[in-house]
């Protein structure tokens, strides 16, 4: 693939990149908050570094995953470059890992920060960015609930030999002094059910606890330990306190997301080991036989899985599927991480799927547009595609000039040599309606007359009053049902079809509403313009007919060449007198005078 068109479609959210070579050997991965910003940084400017200079020579081809947060996209970049070890990449190639949170397998657990996870049954919770934030949800934890910190063996027998004194830890308050069975295992386990949401970021289990601590502080007039509870609440709450990118819960494990289009789809696959993504692969495919997303879902899988050579014992997907795989586990995850980890690989199969229409547009500008048309008909339940639109705007500011005109759209684009404009006749003061319905007839009269072809898409620019305008006129002329006529309404971009109450509500997103928008913006526009024109010409010609003695052309031969009454009013005598000649001259001089 082309590595300048790759650089002219690449996503601004956060994530990381990877380089490679022509033998697609990876060179380097990077993280970055903006990924188009960050590796257009690459090629668009001189670097010092000899080092980066070589690096940028070979790249041949690079490959993106998209990610929630800018700490997400730091996570998988080291996940990349410690399974990978790329050839550029050197900050990360040693042994140091992120912090994790571990809550020890154990009588009365203890709760600590981490490097290393031991496979004793205890369960760790992140890896988190930075060792700073592991120590503000561990404060915090102390803060709200009395956890033990002594590496003391809590096992009931040895308690029950009166083994253990208290410590100074609760002298302080910070622990109940389990050592000396003056607090619970039940009651303990209770606290740990309530911690290991809050570390997943659900406050609301510990919120209570929280509330009624800060009330028990102020009502005390403790108020700096209030306050201190509150700010690092507040802390916790500006960052993502859980991971969605690495999950010490999921060892190995591949998963599969397909979104689908019309005539394409495009399949995602993860594959996590150890708890870690180490690869994200998206590929198009492109519909043949109108197959189903499980029929696709199912051959991707069994395609993908030998192409990267997987032997992974289970595989998540987004929907139930009739496929089975010998000693294989297929898992359709509803909540969780797992169902995290499902939504994660989808975003990046509609990332992919943006990046490459902004290249078929680039590229391939007829196949873009076919497959808008598609779309369109497909959406708007049309019986044709809508390669000849037309749509309609009125504009009549502050009640005067009432004008309408009429733009003209083929296969997506506007054709301005065909747009007209429209001075209302039938109509007195400002009345959208009935100038709609006015505009319609006269447009769609002169076709037929004209034996012209009609369009497929008729917009109009408002809700189901104008709508019914238009309506009125195609009655008329024969047009009912001929022709698809939608009203669009701004404020919520509602879309409303004839003898039909409820509007279409189209994703913000689709390209469809994005042409819709296009046409009804250059009508706005259009109508606007060709306003403000009528309302000027007639400034004009209102205080410059009304001079007795100056005709029509000489009204004309002015404002050719000056513009405006304001500039023919600063010209001298002689000035006018070289343009008009002495007697007309004198005419206006003397006018423009006394006015």
């Amino acid at each position: 693939m082309d590595l300048q068109l790759q650089l002219k479609t690449l996503s601004e959210k956060p994530g990381v990149y990877q380089y490679f070579d022509k033998e697609n050997r990876l060179l380097y991965v990077g993280k970055a908050k903006n990924i188009k910003k960050r590796v257009l940084s690459y090629f668009n400017k001189e670097h010092d570094s000899g080092k980066i200079k070589v690096m940028v020579s070979k790249i041949f081809r690079l490959e993106t995953i998209v990610v929630e947060t800018e700490f997400d996209a730091l996570l998988l970049e080291n996940s990349l470059i410690k399974k990978h070890q790329p050839r550029y990449n050197s900050m990360l190639r040693d042994d140091k890992t992120y912090p994790w949170i571990c809550i020890k397998k154990e009588a009365f657990s203890r709760i600590f920060l981490t490097r290393n996870q031991i496979k004793d049954g205890s369960e760790y919770f992140g890896p988190y960015p930075s060792v700073r934030l592991v120590k503000t949800i561990l404060d915090l934890i102390k803060s709200i609930y009395p956890i033990r910190t002594c590496k003391l063996d809590l096992k009931q027998n040895k308690i029950e030999l009166n083994k253990y004194k208290v410590c100074l830890e609760y002298h302080i308050g910070n622990c109940l002094g389990p050592c000396e069975m003056l607090q619970s295992e039940k009651e303990y386990h209770t606290n740990l059910l309530e911690i290991k949401e809050m570390i997943k970021g659900n406050f609301s289990a510990s919120l209570k606890t929280l509330n009624n601590l800060m009330k028990i502080y102020s009502s005390q007039m403790l108020f700096e330990k209030a306050q201190m509870i509150k700010e690092k609440l507040a802390i916790l709450e500006n960052y993502q306190s859980k991971s969605t990118i690495i999950n010490a819960n999921i060892k190995n494990v591949d998963i599969f997301t397909i979104i689908s289009e019309e005539s394409f789809a495009y399949i995602n696959f993860l594959k996590i080991n150890n708890g870690s993504i180490i690869q994200s692969y998206t590929t198009e495919y492109k519909k043949i036989l109108d197959e189903t997303d499980e029929e696709i879902l199912a051959s991707s899988i069994i395609e993908l899985r030998q192409r990267f050579q997987s032997t992974t014992k289970e595989i998540y997907i987004p929907f139930e599927i009739d496929f089975e795989l010998n000693d294989i586990k297929i898992t359709v995850p509803k909540v969780g991480d797992k169902r995290q980890l499902i939504d994660f690989s989808i975003r990046n199969a509609k990332e992919y799927k943006i990046e490459q229409l902004k290249k078929i547009k680039i590229v391939d500008p007829e196949r873009h547009s076919n497959r808008i048309m598609e779309e369109m008909k497909k959406l708007l339940r049309m019986p044709v595609e809508p390669r000849h639109i037309e749509g309609f705007d009125n504009s009549n500011i502050q009640g005067t000039n009432p004008a309408s005109v009429c733009v003209v759209f083929k296969n997506g684009k506007p054709s301005k040599s065909e747009y007209r404009k429209y001075n209302i006749k039938t109509v007195e003061g400002p009345n959208d309606f009935a100038s709609m319905e006015e505009v319609i007839y006269r447009r769609y009269k002169r076709l037929l007359e004209e034996n012209a072809p009609l369009p497929q898409l008729i917009l109009i620019d408002g809700g189901k009053g104008q709508l019914s305008s238009a309506m009125k006129s195609l009655e008329l002329l024969g047009l009912n049902g001929k022709i698809t006529v939608i009203g669009i309404a701004k404020k919520l971009e509602e879309l409303f079809f004839p003898n039909d109450s409820i509007p279409l509500y189209l994703d913000k997103t689709c390209e469809t509403l994005k042409v819709l928008q296009y046409v009804r913006n250059e009508a706005h526009r259009f109508s606007v313009k060709h306003h403000r024109t009528r309302r000027s010409n007639d400034a004009f010609q209102t205080e410059l007919e009304g001079i007795k003695g100056i005709g029509e052309k000489t009204i004309s031969q002015l404002l050719k060449k000056y513009k405006s009454v304001k500039r023919i009013k600063e010209l001298t005598l002689k000035e006018l007198e070289d343009e008009l000649g002495v007697s007309k001259a004198k005419i206006l001089k003397d006018y423009f005078l006394e006015n």
